[in-house]
This record gives structure tokens, C-alpha cells and sequence, in this order.
């Protein structure tokens, strides 16, 4: 902007205060809501702010895509940012990319800490607000006497895939002697890097093609999860398409866990039993017997399929080693031998002699960026003790955490959207991180501050601040206003090589060493992209040491008392980086349906045992019992407990990341802080005592059924494999009919209703592959996001007034149906206290549940007002300021879709998120208008996606394509279960998945002929 912020209050005061033209109103006033656009001017935040000289690449009504890396510290991807008016409002994936292309709940819903009003706006020193020069002289005389003195400098961070930042460390540590970087991850993965070292002689994760098996066999390690790095949903759910070549998965796991919720065959057991069942098939494969049935029958399977099955297992680096030795064993085709992950850099070793180092006072000064290990180290007190001690502590971070509290310097970091970076997360895979929004606050970049430390810049007229530097000068890309990412002007200020600045020092740095690997040469180019790929391979050669083999398989646990606890990261939460989001909070979990917690976990017959129980209120609202809980010597008190079905007996579960005594979102969770029993970072616990304790623990939880009661057949259908090669469609996914005075007619030849011409137009479809949806809630976050939908709150969740558009409906299998026990002569009521009891060990399926668009739909017709009613393409619309809120549509949908707004979600302290702040509600989608209290709202098959595709294909003057029309779940399924598309395309792929044996549509014997379509879920049981 070339206005200053004084110039620009004066014009708008003097514009309100004048008599003008109707004409030159509407000139004037030509405003978008992206206040965030005049941060480079540091104006106040405000609703709306007219453009006084608009930037020319921005567009009013039309979207920006920038590619970029989404890194946090625990999850990566290639990502697409999508910005309205110059502020980014949806995260998408790059699919450009090979690898890391695929987004998850978390990597959607972190755009919102972006507009986290909590963050960090300003440096500060011992709690007193500062400038930037204050900082770099406090810190570089600190630094200086540090150095000198021999004392250690260290950086603790979590992990830091990024080649440019280690290598301006290094520069770093010649400048500053005894600098060392130490990775610290909340979540360890160092026990997976060392076995693999220990193996496969690089310390890395393995990368599996998981897509060239039949078989896999996982030994409690969560691949659907946070077990790899690797994002393997998408060719799990390829590699599992129903046919002859379907792969087979078993699952033996004792928390229930993703993939075991996904698995043909899960087996319920304790984790020191499936280490003794990995041990024993082990042997088996090496030709040894064995009178443990189930190792015997694993075994078999994976002798029969060979090279074509993989083993995965988790829990101690001797089984993830154990579990690479029998991938050798068999030379499975899962493993790769040339491709390794690098964006996991844990290393427990050297973090425990800096821990040794800070107790002895080896260390002078502290560098922690993105880390927080008051909350997640266990030894929190020691740790306290030893941080107050420090010369120097400087703390790069977003927001103040539990650690800030022992900081003297904060220099807060942008957000990753703000900033500069790049990743090396895999062999031959390089990714580039670039801003897609100028800096909201006084934020400086980690690696900003390194250069200017070391090219010891601290007086007021540093080249840093000087307003000759190119770094501050307009036409660099990093301080562009016009476009934060424009790259389409010269560089030719390198100073002679005196780079002083992050983002001169990333592009010299790839120029130099980076480009030179790929047929890109041009950075600008793989700033375009997002990402390059290399011909990098590795060569390193397999080998163990049969005396480390033998330690394994005789490190057996035997005699185990007590109960054994099993630490897990959720799919909302993770390792607890973004806590305070939210959109994360309110998440229900896949497997429980509850939301705002974390909980112990427990099986129905131990529950018995300790006289521990979940019970419903008579809101339908579920209750627990608290206990205490001993492990290790430690006691933590007050944990509800949850019963879960399919938990193995004398084994519970407990997740990370819950439990902050920081953030307004975060401490609105009653979750316990799990880390506290993280000992050495294992997740496996054992002699764990249970007491129960007074209390009641109330549970926010979306989902109250938790069966199909005997339903099977009509709701979310299976079938298994066998069934589905060697039988008609009549005898797995019968198709309804209904008798007429002409006989039986299928349901679309009968109808109440006056038939509509839907050939002609666009006519819309969604499909739901069963078979595919693994419940893991991407599409339930990015439904959000593009939607506006609000956040309610637990104790709105409680009442179940929740207002998802879109919901995972989880479902367990029962041991008995209507037919067995018609058999045993058991009638009504008492049949469905079976039916409503899920079995020990079930079977999930999950099933996404939106507005079915019904052609005949029951809420069209009771609408006293019209406010509902039917689109020609296909879509059931709302007129929301029609809407007078009687409800009777909610009433009448027997799919149970539509919510009703109780409140205000906007403005109103009752409920404290991202909307009740000017800040937060800059990731407001301005396509989508804000829904008031009173009305009914519902999935509206994003029909302001499908419009900008008609309309763009329409201005180009072409047709559109198969595959152009997207809704905000299809584009953001990693698995591609969801799938959209124009049925009245004869060569669509949505007119094909109609033909499909599998396809049915839900409770369509009502008549109600939805335009959402499911296909029967299919298990490999190898029959």
C-alpha cells in the first residue's frame, strides 16, 4: 500500500463526513473483508476496508492459489493455499506432487491458527514489550559471553527436515562456538529411527508401496495413523477396491486403533502378548513349530502370499526391528531398499545428555523453537529447575505455552502461511514453504534471527531495518504487498554474497544445492510447484547383527501383573501442537464419537471387574466414572474412563496431547496431560494399578446408537469377499422393489410426485465407497472450513445440538440379528437389548451421512414457508432468511441431517472461538453467507463450488470436464471414498459408479430417491 495508516483513516473520515454521489459511493466503496491485506501498513484489524489503490494481482470474487509445504513439526504436506482478498481461507492438496499430496483433519484445520487471537504480536524481554534491535542486542551480548566462556548454545527443536535451516545452523556455530542442535519431539520416533539403523544401516523411516502387496499384518502399529510419516491411506484404499487381487489386512492391536476399525481380521490382545505372537511367527518363518493357533494361522498367510505380504508392528525398537527382519525374511515388495523418510528426526539419545548437560550446567543458553517441554517432558519439575538456571532462554513460538513461563526472551515466529522455508521429507523429494499473506504481527522468522545474530547486526541501523536493504525493499518477493508470493522480478542484490535475510539465503542455498539435483533449474519455477523431485537413491546394503537378534526374541515379558497402558496420538489432536484449535477439539474421534476429551480406555469385562461404568442421562448424554491410575511409581488422578468395545482385556489406553494449562480453546478441554507418563518415551506401560474414585465425568459424544440394531442389511451394507465374487447382487445388495397392482416394480417406476426432467442441465450425484471411507474425519474438517460452519462447544455437544454439515457415522457389529434371534423365540422389547450390545471384538464400518438431496424429499413438503426446496441440478436448497425455524423439516428428514441454529454463534462470549474475534473471523469463506439463530441449515453439496465451475467454464467458452465439479469432502478425501460428479455426463465417472454392483442408496424404500449413493463395504475374510 502507498498510503500510510493516518493518510488512510483521514480519507475515510473525511469520505463519511461529505455529501456525494450515488455513483461515487459505489466507486469508493468497492471493499473487501481482508483487513489482513493492510498488515504491511500495521493498521488496525477491522471488519472492512475499502481498497484505496487495490493490488493488482488481486481480484475481488476470485481466488489465489499459492503452493506451499504445510509443517508444523508433526505433520507435512504438499499443500494448495487458496486466498480470497489477500487472505488464505482453505488449505488443498498439491496433487502435483507424488508424494505428500494428501491432506488430514489436522493439515486442514491448521489454517485457523493463522487467526488465532492468542498469538504472540510482539517481542518481549522478561515479560516487558520491546523492539526487535532491543532483542538482538540483548541476545548477541548474551551470546557473545556464552560463546566465550564455553558454555553450550543449544537450539531444541522438534523435527527440522529443512536443508537450508541445518545449514545456516552450521554457519551459525562458527560464529557462535558450541552450538549444537538438539531435535526434540513430543511425540518420540527415535525408537523406529534406531531400529532401522540398527537394520537397514540409515537412520530413517522406511517408506512402504504399500500397493504392490496382497497381504498385510500389523502388529499394533497404526498405519492409517500417526505410525509413519508416509501417507498411506490413499493406496491402502486402492490396493483394497474389491476383486481377486484384494489385499488382505490383519490387524492385532489392544486399543482400538484406525486401522484395526479397518482391518478384515482384528485380534484383540495385550501388548506384551502381541510381542510374544511376533516372536513366535518369526520363528515359525524360520522353520520352527509353534502351538500358539494364532501365530500358526498368521504365519501360514504370510508364507502363502510370500514377497506379495509385508509385517508393520509398533511399540519398542526391538519389534519395529523384529518386524523389518521378517520383511527381509520374506523380501517383501512393500519395503523399499531406495526411498527413506527424513521428516521424523527424533533421537532420545542425544536429547537425554542435553538433559544431563542442563542438570550438570554444561549450558548456557536455550534456543527453543516449536517446542514445548514443560508440557511434554515427564520429568517436569526437574526440568523447571534446570530452565531458571540459564543464562540465557529464548523462546521461538507462536503463543505463550506452559514452558514461557521460564523464558526471558520470546521472539515470536510468523505462522507457516507467514513464512519462508523449505523441507527434504524423502529420498529424492524436496519441497519449497512460501508465504501466501504478509505478516500479520511483529513477527520475525527463526532463521531471520539466526543470520542477523550471526552477522552480529544489533544497532538501529542494521542493514536489517535499513529501508535500502533489499530485504525491506518493495520489490522483493518476501515484502511484496501486491502478492506475498510474486516471483516474477529480478534478484540483483546479493550484496556480494552478504546475504542478510532468510529468504536471499533459501533461494541462494537451493540455487547452489538443491536445483543442481533435478531437472528444474529455475527456483522460481519449483517455487511455482511447491516441491522438485530428484533421481536420488540409496544404496545402503541390509544387514544385522545376529546377537541383536537374538536379545529380541528373548526379551520376552512374562508374568505381567496389573493392567498394561498403551499411549496412542488421536487423529483430531495428535501429539498436542495444535490444541488449541477448535475445529480439532470439537472433531469427534472416529472410534468413541467423542469430542473435547481424551480418556482411559477400558474393556466391558474389566469395567465389570472394578465396578466402573458409562451410562446415559436423560438428555442421552453419556457419564463415566473417574479413576487413579499408578504407573511407574506415578499417580494421576480424576481420569474418566470410556468402555470400548474391541479393547483387549487387562490392557487400557490413554492419548497424547490433551491436558494444557495454556490456551483459552485448549483448557476449555477437561483432558489429562498424558505425557506426564511418557517415561522414556515408551508407549508401553505395564504393572499399571487402577483404582475407581469418586466423581462423575460428563462426555460430549455425537453419536448415542452405536449399532445398526439389526439393520444390517438397509443401512451401511458388508458383504464378504467370497460373497461378492461367487453370488449375485440379489443375495448381498438386493435391491428394493414395491408391489403394485403390475406386480413388483423397482422404486424409481412408482412416485407420489409429479416427475421432474433431470436430463437436461447439470444433474448432481455424490457416491460414498464404503469400502474406502476410513473414518478418519478429513472430510468432516474441510466441510467446515469451506462452509463456515460454527463451533458449538461441549456442553452444546452434550445436548446434542452439534452443527456439522457432514458426520462419520461409526458402527459396531452385533453377535446376534433379528433372524437368529427370531430362532431363539425371543420377541419385542427384549430383542433389542441384544441388538443394541456390540460385540467384544466387532467389526466397524463407517458410514459419511450429509443431506441426501432427495428428488421426493419429505422436508420440501412440510415447510410452511418454502424455505426448503428442490434445485433443477439436483440439490436441495435453503433460503436461510426464509427460514422461520419450526423444525418440521429436521422432523421429517428420517436421515437426520439438518441442524437447527439454538444460537448466535457470531459475537456471543458464550461461545469463545474463532468467530466471537474480528481476527478469527478472517477464515470466514465470504462465498458462503454466515447463518443466524432460528434457522435450519444443512449440506448444500457446496453448490457455490459447483456455480464457479459452471461460470469459469462458461466465460472460457468450453465444456466442462469430468472431474472438474468437486464439493469440499470429495476434494479432500485422501481416499478418494467420495466422489462427485454431473450423472446426466454419460462418460463421467459418476454415471459408471451408479452402474456398479455395490451401489444402493440409503433407506430408498421410502421412496425419498436421495442423490447421495453408498457402495456395499466388502471384507477379505479369506474364506
Amino acid at each position: 500500500m502507498n498510503k500510510s495508516k493516518d493518510e488512510f483513516k483521514n480519507q475515510l473520515s473525511s469520505f463519511f463526513n461529505q455529501k456525494i454521489s450515488r455513483r461515487d459511493f459505489l466507486k469508493i466503496m468497492g471493499f473487501t473483508t481482508a483487513a489482513v491485506t493492510l498488515s504491511a501498513c500495521k493498521g488496525p484489524v477491522i471488519r472492512s476496508i475499502p481498497y484505496v489503490i487495490k493490488p493488482e494481482r488481486i481480484i475481488p470474487g476470485i481466488p489465489t492459489y499459492y503452493a506451499t509445504t504445510m509443517f508444523d513439526g508433526f505433520d507435512l504436506c504438499s499443500v494448495l493455499i487458496k486466498t480470497r482478498e489477500g487472505r488464505p481461507i482453505k488449505i488443498e492438496s498439491n496433487m502435483m506432487s507424488k508424494y505428500f499430496n494428501i491432506t488430514s483433519a489436522r493439515i486442514q484445520a491448521s489454517l485457523l491458527s493463522l487467526y488465532d487471537d492468542e498469538r504472540l504480536k510482539d517481542p518481549y524481554i522478561n515479560n516487558k514489550k520491546v523492539s526487535w534491535n532491543d532483542i538482538d542486542e540483548y541476545v548477541i551480548k548474551r551470546l557473545k559471553y556464552i560463546s566465550q566462556n564455553g558454555k553450550k548454545i543449544i537450539i531444541l527443536s522438534s523435527s527440522l527436515p529443512s536443508p537450508s535451516t541445518k545449514q545456516l545452523i552450521n554457519d551459525f556455530s562458527k560464529v557462535y562456538k558450541n552450538t549444537q542442535l538438539v531435535i526434540y519431539d513430543a511425540f518420540s520416533y527415535s525408537s523406529i529411527l534406531d531400529a532401522t539403523k540398527e537394520i537397514l544401516g540409515i537412520r530413517a523411516i522406511p517408506f512402504y508401496e504399500i500397493n504392490k502387496i496382497k497381504l498385510i499384518v500389523s502388529f499394533d502399529a497404526d498405519f492409517l495413523g500417526d505410525w509413519s510419516p508416509q501417507n498411506m491411506q490413499k493406496d491402502y484404499a486402492t490396493n483394497r477396491k474389491p476383486g481377486i487381487n484384494m489385499m488382505r489386512h490383519i490387524q492385532i492391536e489392544s486399543n482400538m486403533s484406525l486401522s484395526g476399525a479397518n482391518a478384515d481380521t482384528r485380534i484383540s490382545l495385550k501388548p506384551s502378548e502381541i510381542k510374544k505372537i511376533l516372536i513366535e511367527v518369526f520363528h515359525i518363518l524360520n522353520g520352527k513349530n509353534s502351538q500358539n493357533k494364532i501365530a500358526n494361522n498368521i504365519a501360514s498367510e504370510i508364507k502363502n502370499k510370500g514377497s506379495d505380504a509385508v509385517v508393520l508392528a509398533d511399540g519398542s525398537k526391538e519389534i519395529y526391528a523384529l518386524s523389518l527382519i521378517i520383511n527381509l525374511k520374506i523380501k517383501s515388495k512393500a519395503l523399499s531398499y531406495k526411498k527413506f523418510l527424513f521428516s521424523k528426526e527424533s533421537n532420545n539419545i542425544i536429547f537425554n545428555q542435553f538433559i544431563n548437560d542442563l542438570k550438570i550446567g554444561n549450558v548456557g543458553a536455550l534456543l527453543l523453537y516449536n517446542v514445548n517441554p514443560v508440557y511434554s517432558f515427564p520429568s517436569i519439575l526437574k526440568l523447571e529447575n534446570y530452565l531458571k538456571k540459564l543464562d540465557l532462554s529464548i523462546s521461538f513460538a507462536m503463543k505463550e505455552d506452559e514452558t514461557s513461563k521460564l523464558i526471558k526472551v520470546f521472539a515470536p515466529i510468523p505462522h507457516w502461511l507467514e513464512s519462508w522455508g523449505d523441507t527434504h521429507p524423502m529420498t529424492g523429494i524436496y519441497t519449497l514453504i512460501q508465504p501466501t499473506i504478509q505478516s500479520l504481527f511483529n513477527t520475525r522468522q527463526f532463521q531471520n534471527s539466526l543470520i542477523i545474530w550471526k552477522n552480529k547486526i544489533h544497532s538501529i541501523n542494521n542493514p536489517a531495518n535499513n529501508t535500502n536493504n533489499p530485504a525491506n525493499n518493495t520489490n522483493n518477493p518476501a515484502n511484496n504487498t501486491n502478492n506475498p508470493a510474486d516471483i516474477s522480478v529480478g534478484y540483483k542484490y546479493y550484496n556480494n554474497n552478504y546475504i542478510n535475510n532468510y529468504y536471499d539465503y533459501l533461494r541462494n542455498f537451493w540455487e547452489k544445492n538443491i536445483l543442481s539435483k533435478s531437472n528444474i533449474k529455475s527456483f522460481n519455477i519449483a517455487l511455482f510447484n511447491g516441491f522438485i523431485h530428484t533421481n536420488e537413491i540409496h544404496t545402503n546394503k541390509c544387514y544385522y547383527n545376529k546377537n541383536y537378534l537374538n536379545s529380541i526374541i528373548n526379551n520376552i515379558d512374562n508374568n505381567i501383573d496389573n493392567f498394561e497402558l498403551r499411549l496412542y496420538t488421536k487423529t483430531s489432536i495428535g501429539d498436542g501442537t495444535q490444541a488449541n484449535n477448535p475445529w480439532l477439539q470439537e472433531l469427534p474421534d472416529p472410534i468413541t464419537r467423542i469430542s473435547w476429551d481424551n480418556y482411559l480406555t477400558i474393556s466391558l469385562k474389566d469395567a465389570q471387574k472394578l465396578g466402573i461404568k458409562n451410562w446415559n442421562t436423560a438428555t442421552g448424554a453419556i457419564n463415566s466414572n473417574y479413576v487413579d491410575i499408578i504407573v511407574n511409581g506415578l499417580k494421576i488422578i480424576n481420569i474418566p474412563i470410556f468402555i470400548q468395545p474391541g479393547q483387549a482385556e487387562g490392557s487400557v489406553g490413554l492419548s497424547l496431547g490433551y491436558g494444557h494449562t495454556k490456551g483459552k480453546v485448549a483448557t476449555h478441554s477437561s483432558g489429562i496431560n498424558a505425557y506426564l507418563i511418557y517415561k522414556n518415551f515408551n508407549l508401553i506401560h505395564y504393572n499399571v494399578i487402577i483404582k475407581k474414585t469418586e466423581g462423575i465425568h460428563e462426555f460430549a459424544s455425537i453419536q448415542l446408537q452405536n449399532t445398526m440394531v439389526g439393520r444390517d442389511d438397509i443401512i451401511a451394507k458388508e458383504t464378504d469377499l467370497n460373497t461378492f465374487l461367487n453370488f449375485t447382487k440379489e443375495k448381498w445388495n438386493k435391491e428394493e422393489k414395491i408391489t403394485s397392482s403390475k406386480g413388483e416394480l423397482p422404486l424409481e417406476k412408482i412416485s407420489l410426485w409429479k416427475e421432474n426432467d433431470n436430463n437436461t442441465g447439470h444433474h448432481f450425484n455424490i457416491s460414498i465407497d464404503l469400502n474406502a471411507c476410513i473414518g478418519c474425519g478429513t472430510c468432516v474438517i474441510a466441510c467446515n472450513v469451506e462452509n463456515n460452519v460454527p463451533v458449538v462447544g461441549k456442553n452444546e455437544i452434550r445436548n446434542s445440538r452439534d452443527m456439522y454439515w457432514l458426520r462419520i457415522d461409526r458402527y459396531y457389529s452385533t453377535k446376534e440379528s433379528f433372524k437368529t434371534l427370531h430362532k431363539k423365540n425371543i420377541s419385542e422389547p427384549k430383542i433389542y437389548n441384544y441388538l443394541l450390545k456390540p460385540e467384544n471384538n466387532p467389526k466397524i464400518r463407517f458410514q459419511p451421512i450429509m443431506c441426501q438431496h432427495c428428488n421426493n424429499a419429505p422436508c420440501e413438503t412440510v415447510c410452511p414457508v418454502a424455505a426448503t426446496s428442490h434445485g433443477k441440478q439436483g440439490q436441495n436448497m435453503m433460503t436461510y432468511n426464509r427460514c422461520v425455524g419450526t423444525r418440521y423439516c429436521a422432523n421429517n428428514c428420517p436421515y437426520k441431517v439438518r441442524r437447527f441454529n439454538w444460537f448466535n454463534y457470531v459475537e456471543n462470549k458464550k461461545f469463545d472461538f474463532h468467530m466471537n474475534n474480528d481476527l478469527g473471523k478472517m477464515v470466514l469463506n465470504p462465498d458462503v453467507v454466515i447463518r443466524t439463530r432460528g434457522v435450519m441449515e444443512k449440506c448444500s453439496m457446496c453448490i457455490q463450488m459447483t456455480q464457479e465451475t459452471i461460470l469459469k467454464a462458461k466465460k472460457e467458452n468450453r465444456i466442462i470436464k469430468d472431474g472438474e465439479f468437486n464439493t469440499a469432502c470429495s476434494k479432500a478425501c485422501p481416499t478418494g471414498a467420495i466422489y462427485f460428479g454431473d450423472i446426466n455426463d454419460d462418460k463421467s465417472e459418476i454415471k459408471q459408479q451408479l452402474k456398479n454392483n455395490r451401489t444402493y442408496k440409503l433407506l430408498d424404500f421410502l421412496g425419498t430417491r436421495p442423490n447421495v449413493t453408498y457402495q456395499v463395504k466388502i471384507r477379505n475374510l479369506n474364506k
